[in-house]
């Protein structure tokens, strides 16, 4: 055995520099003795090899500018003091065959192996990645800091750094203090953070330890909800992998924890499209399924921002994502979850008939529009139903009662509902006896509200549904009644090119220019001054519509006299 007096230290009174001064005498000891071991050859050798690579790593270490600065450096030499006491004990019992059995001494061996390669791994760690400079680093006092932040600050960075170093029960140690800081302390948690932290929990989120899972998928999951720089770290250093596993088999924390963070991480396209490429879109449809509420929301929102990528919807129709957006709409278990549906629906149907055609066939009309009936209809549900309208018959969208539903969203809807019904009535209304129905639901009074809107896009669909209805007369009539209607349509005769909606405009007059009534109003308002302008940038029907005007305004004329 080694004897105490030469090399044996009491760990509360060594500096730094005698723990590197034990260390450097233990290696030719522990070298000597492993070179005279006749058995277990292999194991020997290797044991040989890592030895003879600790003096330049002690080198290395001792020669760093914060070597004798903090406590990491004065553990790792106490750790590897430790290890080359253990290779000491363990040649001592090969040469003298006083060992446990055979398969004892391989399996002491190999642990040794192992802690060999744990500390030579952590004295570069401590030495080439900046991780002992990060913790030493002390910040000037200046301005807003203040030397309770920069011992705050020191602190955060030695546990960050405890991430990296040492084996999991210390690791597991630090992860216990920091996961209790971030709740306390987030702030400061992510003022210090760098990209070699992020590699840490990346590796800690496949520890055979559940615990320590649940604790770093927490952590990753702050990260992701603060924004800035870490997102991309994560996704560069591999974290999706153990994120979707984590989802499909961890716990009931750890399974929150993951799909919140791929929620967020799913919203950049090309982190969508390797979530699918890593499998993830089978777990994060089993989650919509059984779930609870808050899982069942984020996975739901995940598949959302994945269906936004065109090439792998066809991975989503796959793997059954339209009949589970369809439970979602009818059952699920919180209001945003059935909006995440509708607007999964909506970017599935968008562009792909074979996906509207199963949206249809899984009785998704029907769903969507019961969906909509609710108090305040989403853009995303009546987005939908817009992409499905031209693949169903009329007959059927009327039995499923999509007119009175249109009413509904017209009335009652945000804005972007409102055009997109608008834009279902432009879709629908080719035959006679569908611009009938409706106008007889009471369509066209609520288009012309909208002719109000801020929004440009507003008002043109809604000039454009009111041009489409007025070509049957009773629905001209209709408008004719509406005190709001010459005044709204003469004010989108603007030329200028933000106003879409001037084309619809000089149709919509063009079919009242008949009514003297009307006439006299579009005159009041300005649509002559309006319409010499639309001539010359060529606006078809201006030219029309402005001789009509000016001959009933020379009869006025005539008359008067």
């Amino acid at each position: 055995m080694v004897e105490d007096s030469t090399v044996a230290v009491t760990v509360d009174t060594c500096s730094t520099e005698e723990w590197l001064l034990n260390s450097q005498e233990l290696v030719p000891i522990a070298l000597t003795k492993a070179r005279e071991v006749k058995g277990f050859q292999g194991r020997w050798k290797m044991i040989i090899s890592k030895l003879e690579q600790v003096p330049s790593k002690l080198s290395d270490l001792s020669s760093h500018p914060c070597f004798s600065k903090n406590a990491l450096c004065k553990e790792q030499l106490q750790a590897v003091s430790k290890t080359l006491r253990e290779g000491i004990e363990l040649a001592e019992l090969c040469l003298k065959e006083k060992y446990e059995g055979k398969l004892r001494m391989q399996s002491d061996l190999d642990a040794l192996i192992g802690k060999l390669d744990l500390n030579l791994k952590d004295c570069s760690l401590l030495t080439k990645t900046g991780v002992l400079g990060e913790v030493t680093l002390q910040f000037n006092v200046s301005g807003s800091i203040t030397e309770s932040d920069i011992e705050t600050h020191c602190n955060i960075k030695e546990l960050l750094a405890r991430l990296q170093i040492g084996h999991l029960e210390s690791k597991h140690k630090a992860l216990d203090r920091l996961h209790d800081i971030m709740r306390e302390d987030e702030k400061n948690v992510l003022a210090v953070f760098c990209r070699s932290n992020v590699v840490a929990l990346v590796q800690l989120l496949t520890a055979t330890s559940t615990r320590i899972r649940e604790k770093t998928v927490s952590i990753i999951c702050s990260l992701v909800e603060s924004g800035g720089s870490c997102e991309s770290w994560l996704v560069a250093e591999g974290v999706l992998p153990p994120l979707i596993r984590l989802v499909e088999s961890g716990s009931a924390v750890s399974k929150e924890k993951a799909i919140v963070s791929l929620q967020r991480l799913s919203m950049t396209e090309d982190t969508t499209r390797a979530i699918v490429g890593h499998g993830g879109v089978r777990p994060l449809v089993e989650l919509c399924q059984i779930g609870d509420s808050v899982s069942q929301s984020a996975a739901a929102c995940t598949l959302k921002n994945i269906s936004a990528v065109p090439e792998v919807r066809q991975v989503l129709d796959e793997e059954g994502v339209v009949k589970v957006m369809i439970n979602l709409l009818n059952n699920g278990m919180l209001l945003g979850t059935k909006e995440y549906a509708a607007e999964c629906l909506q970017n599935l149907t968008a562009s792909n008939e074979n996906l509207r055609r199963s949206v249809i066939s899984e009785g998704g009309v029907r769903s969507i529009l019961a969906y909509l009936d609710g108090p305040l209809p989403q853009e995303s549900a009546v987005g939908a139903l817009r992409n499905l309208v031209a693949s169903v018959s009329e007959e059927t969208l009327v039995s499923l009662g999509l007119l009175p539903c249109l009413v509904h969203v017209l009335k009652s809807g945000s804005l972007g509902a409102k055009q997109c019904a608008a834009s279902v009535i432009c879709r629908i209304c080719s035959s006679i006896e569908m611009k009938k129905m409706l106008g007889e639901v009471g369509c066209i009074p609520l288009l012309i509200n909208m002719l109000e809107a801020k929004a440009n896009t507003a008002r043109e669909l809604a000039a454009q549904a009111i041009a489409s209805l007025m070509i049957l007369s009773q629905n001209r009539r209709e408008v004719k009644k509406d005190d709001k209607s010459v005044p709204n349509l003469v004010q989108l005769l603007d030329p200028s090119p933000q106003n879409t909606a001037k084309k619809y405009a000089v149709c919509c007059l063009g079919s009242l220019s008949s009514c003297k009534k009307c006439k006299r109003l579009m005159i009041s308002y300005g649509a002559i001054g309006y319409l010499k302008k639309l001539i010359d940038i060529e606006i078809p029907g201006a030219k029309k519509l402005r001789e009509r005007l000016e001959r009933g305004k020379l009869r006025s004329l005539f008359s008067r006299k």
